[in-house]
């Protein structure tokens, strides 16, 4: 399979983000109760994403490791990931009232998304070139809003569904993701 491909395709159904490395699980959750608020969010968090990635490899391999400030990177990455999802605020306050107000404290909590700061690791641990960087922060990030797709379409039949009082609310959210999880396992064999 091309190495971009695969790459894409690792990191959006076999390494999915939230369903395989349980990482974003918060945000998952919280901005899972209807449709749009997901779509917002996982566009939200698709821009930062790859946008933390463009400004982040290149100022780890042509600024911190030329000048052995490795030690720095977590730092330099979560300044930039809180500079960009200030940007993105910024941006929905002025254009998009309804779902700015609709994230809530989700928009914020972007800047402390694990999911964003391990892609930005990942692309240095698996020494990705820029293109491939890019490409894999970009099947994260629509990993991220296919998770989140999956469950808001499922809490919109569960509203609707007889749900034994035992399992209401978050038992039947973590229920539902468990077994989105089990079937994602089964994408484990489509990259080889």
């Amino acid at each position: 399979m091309n190495g971009l491909l695969a790459i894409f395709l690792t990191a959006l159904l076999v390494e999915n983000v939230v369903l395989m490395r349980f990482l974003a699980l918060c945000s998952y959750v919280g901005m899972t109760s209807d449709v749009d608020q997901s779509t917002g969010m996982g566009v939200a968090v698709t821009f930062v994403t790859v946008l933390a990635t463009a400004v982040t490899w290149p100022l780890y391999h042509f600024i911190l490791v030329p000048l052995k400030l490795e030690f720095l990177m977590i730092l330099a990455f979560i300044l930039i990931i809180a500079s960009l999802v200030q940007l993105v605020e910024f941006y929905l306050k002025k254009t998009a009232p309804a779902l700015y107000a609709a994230m809530g404290i989700y928009l914020p909590l972007i800047t402390t998304n694990c999911a964003i700061l391990a892609v930005t690791f990942d692309n240095i641990t698996k020494k990705y070139n820029f293109i491939e960087s890019i490409v894999y922060s970009l099947g994260v990030a629509l990993g991220y809003l296919i998770s989140l797709w999956l469950l808001a379409g499922i809490r919109e039949r569960i509203k609707t569904s007889p749900i034994p009082k035992f399992l209401q609310g978050t038992p039947i959210l973590f229920a539902a993701t468990s077994l989105l999880a089990v079937a994602f396992m089964g994408f484990a064999g489509l990259i080889k």
